[in-house]
Order: structure tokens, then sequence, then C-alpha cells
């Protein structure tokens, strides 16, 4: 059997080849350059992600006020909400969801 001789390749297949070889490495190049990015942003969120409320059980203690009484709860976006009944003024006191510490207090009283 003959062997086939590769004939050497002219001045300009060359220069295609070469050309070729170029794009390929920037197209490769650009493809792993878009794969790190997407693994970085990935990465990133995973890392940086606040934990689930489902996930963190929290026992926490509220103090009332002697003699106050529990009217209503209720959630309010990222707010759970309580009224109370204090000696017969109103408060509403607001907590956040998440770490089930005190926002805010708001007291109603009735004018002298």
């Amino acid at each position: 059997m003959t062997e086939a001789a590769i004939p050497e390749p002219t001045p300009e297949q060359a220069a295609l080849f070469a050309r070729v070889r170029r794009m390929m490495l920037i197209a490769g190049a650009t493809t792993g350059l878009a794969i790190a990015a997407v693994l970085f942003a990935v990465g990133y969120r995973l890392y940086r992600s606040e934990p689930s409320v489902t996930t963190a059980a929290t026992d926490v203690t509220a103090t009332l006020p002697k003699g106050a009484k529990i009217v209503s709860t209720a959630v309010a976006g990222d707010h759970l909400v309580v009224t109370l009944d204090v000696a017969g003024a109103t408060e509403i006191r607001t907590f956040d969801a998440r770490t089930l510490k005190p926002a805010g207090k708001l007291r109603f009283v009735s004018e002298p």
C-alpha cells in the first residue's frame, strides 16, 4: 500500500489556517470567560443570600406591660404587627418578621 503524501499548504492556505486558529482561540477564550462569569455570579448569590425565615427557628420572649392583653396580630409585608390593650389604651407594636426584633411602637390614648 502506498501512503498518501500530504502536500505542503500554499502561503494563502497557511494564512487561512492561521486566521481560523486565531478566531477559534478568541471564541474559546470568550466562551471560557462567559462560563466563569456565570459561575462567579451563582456563587456570589449563594454566598450572599440571607437565611430563609423557614429554616431559622428562633425562640423569642417579648415582655408585655402588666395587665396588657393581645387584641390582634397580623403580618404586613416584612413586619409582624401586634395590637395590645394596655389599661384601656391601645398600643401597636411591630417586629421584623425575619429577626423578630422590635421595629416600632405606636400608642393611642384618649384626651383627658
